[in-house]
């Protein structure tokens, strides 16, 4: 899942960056709401962490701006204004979670959690397609009863692939969403870490699970269906 973090404190805003990478997100930073309302026009996230009180341009307008571009990307506002007030605005304005300073970083990612399963239409954390299980609050992953062992970009690679499951994402969708702007690898990144994943999710055996759609991309789901 790729986010973005928009938060003018340097100091917090590399260690959120550096913590929601370690759990598992791509993850894109900017320190002012203008660069963050420039990287939303033309980027596709998962879900935006806001502060509020930023230069150039606050929250609010952030967010105003994503929701005037017809944009429903789930948006966490991270913030010290902590008054009722405040958090009916926002609320009102079209976000979708309020988050006061300080706060515990293992209650932002539950509820990141909660707005990805939200978004995705989910109504369980945990992830099924067949008999493989992703679940995402204790980053595992089995397939039967065989736990499964995987990267941080694998494991990132098979959640987008599972919230999107019986979908067809072309290899620029998954780049897109699972690699930010700081990757410098190959441009046949996806197919190799399509590859990595096959090797350990389809085993010799098992009914296949990941599809390559000729000429669009990729697919998970049971066979025959």
């Amino acid at each position: 899942m790729r986010i973005l973090i928009a938060e003018d404190e340097q100091d917090l805003n590399r260690i959120l960056k550096r913590r929601l990478e370690a759990a598992g997100y791509s993850v894109d930073n900017v320190f002012d709401g203008a660069e963050a309302m420039e990287l939303l026009s033309y980027t596709s996230y998962d879900a935006v962490i806001l502060d509020i009180m930023m230069p150039k341009a606050d929250g609010l307008q952030v967010l105003s701006s994503l929701r005037k571009a017809g944009k429903n990307t789930p948006v966490l506002f991270l913030t010290a204004r902590d008054s009722i007030s405040d958090r009916v605005t926002g609320l009102d304005m079209g976000a979708n979670d309020y988050l006061v300073k300080p706060f515990s970083f293992d209650e932002l990612l539950a509820r990141l959690r909660v707005l990805l399963r939200t978004s995705f239409g989910q109504a369980s954390n945990l992830l099924t397609v067949g008999d493989l299980v992703l679940d995402p609050g204790a980053r595992a992953v089995r397939r039967g009863n065989a736990n499964i062992d995987l990267s941080a970009k694998e494991y990132a690679l098979l959640e987008y692939l599972m919230r999107n499951a019986g979908r067809v994402l072309s290899r620029e969708t998954i780049e897109d969403h699972i690699w930010n702007y700081d990757y410098e690898g190959g441009t046949n990144v996806v197919d190799v870490y399509i590859s990595y994943l096959r090797k350990k999710i389809d085993t010799k055996g098992l009914p296949r699970l990941i599809h390559t759609v000729r000429g669009a991309g990729y697919v998970i789901r049971e066979e025959g269906r």
